[in-house]
């Protein structure tokens, strides 16, 4: 008879079923020991992908709490939790030996305060950010190079001549060259980068955890998996466990008969039930399974409020199936082109490309979301418009609108047949920046929380043909919310802790080197774009003097020593009255400029300032704004929604 297999079957399937409850209970809800205990920087019980259960979460973020901060364990590597914000993908992470706890003593770089090896994350979820390699690309010891013994001391020596051999991957990827002043103490530099942390990230989309995870919670699932198992495979544990008392209490045949009966027969209904989601699964086919692009904009924005969604084969057909001849320019991620919509609209469409490396793609998919959740949110007449978008395994589209007079970088530095840079006069140039201030002045006050766009710079400034100036792409845009673990790690209102972006030459050397961004990162920005403006020159320009290959560096210094004239735009037609415009404006870059955050004036004092200028140039005053191509923005606040722009 069957009766015996089966039965043991249905014992079997009950002792797993017990412990798979158990499990489910512990990844629930904490135990009251554990809910006492500290365990920075999380501020509650870590959520998902972290747990400190075994079984629970991420296989790769399970971490230990200790009273002062959490460890993480990478490739056998331990590493302090240093910050970590919920509605991001990246974790500020320092090897276990540079912890808090070990930095209160000056630390003696002989004695093997730095790992005595490369750290390596691969074939973990794990990749070292951008911005951490750019930080150790910049490094560069001053000659000659002050040496250890290399005898005794190779891994130092290693280090000195090549910083970039402290993290792994860093090592295998190109980065620009920089200008920075050279380092006499490399170890005491590398061992003050690990101690503020290396910034490390990952991608959602790649990991099937994550997409399992999803489908887990949308069922009011917990996420978990089988840390027995080799593998660690992915399990999905019911939200309630309910326990009931044994049901075999009784000794009689026909009891067991009955309950192996009742088995059966629910064995049965779910072999049919099994069956039968298969049977419809398949009839579906795989074009039912929706893109988890639209599931993360929707489920940080209402569908209503969202702009449309156009069919990859419209904006293909418009562009001519992406004709270089109707390219419009590249940018890191993609392709911006030309379209013609089926109801005769000229548009621009951005083109990013989803086959790119991992990390490249990951941060393209970040930048594509955070755009559109953005713009969406926001009006201005010096902001570009968002008309829709496309998410497509074969690439993500972003629609905009077409302003068809280049970029403020073409008519300063572009090709002078097709750009007349005589036509840009000085009144004009001061119309142009006060339109770029205002547009950042909405940003950072009339929009709560305020907004940073991060890459203000003369390409992403277009020009329309009436010469009025819209500021564009915000795929680098980061809303200012003060999270609570920010406010715990004594985080200033208005300021928030993440890894440098942006673009070289505009970069803010403050929040490059302290990792602090807020509004004022866009005023150094911007204060780059006057100079750009004052003197034509470009922003970065590998043809100068390595001091004077940054913009801001060379004319900074002129207005130190009194030579501004020699910088001056020659195709500007400078005389007294226009020169002392020039000088007002240098002495607002100047500002702009400044090394410290605090000495930078805001953008409503920036806007103020211009509007001076431009009066006191036109004779109408300082309190006059003039006739001119200007549009003044709607006082009243845009509220951005929450959990959007917060990508690093």
């Amino acid at each position: 008879m069957p009766f015996l297999p089966i039965f043991s079957i249905f014992l079997f399937l009950v002792f797993i079923l017990v412990n798979y409850n158990a499990a489910a209970h512990s990844c629930l809800k904490p135990s009251s020991s554990e809910a006492e205990i500290s365990c920075p920087p999380f501020t509650s019980f870590p959520p998902f992908p972290f747990s400190s259960s075994p079984g629970c979460g991420h296989p790769s973020f399970q971490i230990q709490c200790l009273p002062s901060h959490a460890v993480i364990s990478i490739n056998n590597l331990s590493f302090s939790l240093l910050h970590y914000e919920p509605a991001s993908s990246t974790l500020l992470l320092s090897p276990a030996s540079l912890s808090q706890n070990e930095m209160n003593s000056e630390t003696d770089f002989k004695n093997c305060s730095l790992p005595n090896r490369s750290i390596s994350l691969s074939g973990s979820p794990f990749r070292v950010s951008d911005s951490s390699c750019s930080r150790l690309s910049a490094l560069r010891p001053c000659p000659p190079p002050n040496l250890p013994n290399c005898s005794h001391c190779p891994w130092q020596c290693k280090l000195i001549k090549n910083p970039l051999q402290l993290l792994h991957e860093c090592g295998l990827r190109h980065h620009f060259d920089s200008d920075e002043r050279c380092q006499s103490d490399i170890l005491g530099f590398l061992d003050d980068f690990l101690k503020m942390g290396i910034e490390v990230e990952w991608d959602e989309e790649q990991d099937s955890y994550f997409s399992s995870c999803r489908t887990c919670r949308a069922s009011s699932g917990v996420c978990g998996f089988n840390s027995s198992h080799p593998k660690k495979p992915f399990l999905c544990f019911p939200s309630q466990v309910r326990y009931s008392p044994p049901l075999i209490r009784q000794k009689s045949a026909n009891r067991v008969v009955m309950l192996s009966m009742v088995f059966l027969f629910v064995c049965f209904l779910v072999v049919f039930s099994i069956g039968t989601l298969i049977f419809r699964s398949r009839g579906k086919g795989e074009g039912s399974e929706e893109d988890p692009t639209i599931i993360y904009l929707r489920r940080h924005r209402s569908a209503s409020l969202l702009p449309p969604v156009f069919p990859y084969e419209e904006l293909e057909s418009s562009t001519n199936h992406f004709d270089h001849k109707r390219k419009l320019g590249d940018g890191g991620f993609g392709s911006v082109y030309l379209g013609n919509l089926d109801d005769g609209r000229l548009v621009a469409v951005k083109h990013l490309h989803k086959h790119s490396p991992a990390g490249a793609k990951a941060f393209s998919t970040k930048s594509f979301c955070n755009e559109i959740l953005i713009l969406s949110s926001i009006n201005h007449p010096n902001l570009v418009k968002l008309h829709g978008y496309c998410s497509d395994p074969r690439g993500l589209l972003l629609v905009y609108d077409y302003v068809p007079n280049g970029t403020l970088a073409d008519h300063l530095h572009g090709n002078k047949n097709l750009y007349k840079k005589g036509s840009l006069t000085w009144s004009l140039r001061v119309d142009i920046a006060l339109q770029i201030a205002m547009a950042i002045e909405y940003l950072h006050f009339s929009v709560v929380p305020p907004i940073v766009h991060r890459d203000i710079t003369s390409t992403n400034i277009f020009v329309e043909k009436d010469m009025r100036v819209k500021v564009g792409d915000f795929g680098l845009s980061r809303l200012l919310v003060c999270t609570d673990t920010s406010v715990a790690s004594g985080d200033s209102t208005g300021e928030v802790w993440t890894g440098p972006q942006g673009t070289p030459g505009y970069l803010d050397p403050d929040y490059h080197k302290s990792f602090r961004l807020n509004e004022k990162s866009d005023i150094y920005s911007f204060g780059v774009v006057l100079l750009e403006l004052i003197t034509g020159m470009k922003a970065v320009d590998q043809k100068r003097e390595k001091r004077e290959m940054a913009l801001a560096d060379m004319v900074v210094s002129r207005i130190q020593m009194g030579l501004l004239q020699q910088v001056v735009d020659p195709f500007l037609v400078v005389d007294g009255e226009v020169m002392e415009g020039v000088g007002a404006v240098a002495e607002l870059a100047f500002r702009c400029v400044a090394a410290d955050k605090e000495d930078r004036p805001d953008s409503r004092d920036v806007v103020a300032e211009l509007r001076r200028i431009r009066g006191r140039a036109r004779g109408v005053g300082s309190g006059g704004g003039g006739g001119g191509i200007l549009r003044t923005s709607n006082s009243s606040n845009m509220v951005v929604p929450d959990g959007i722009g917060l990508i690093d």
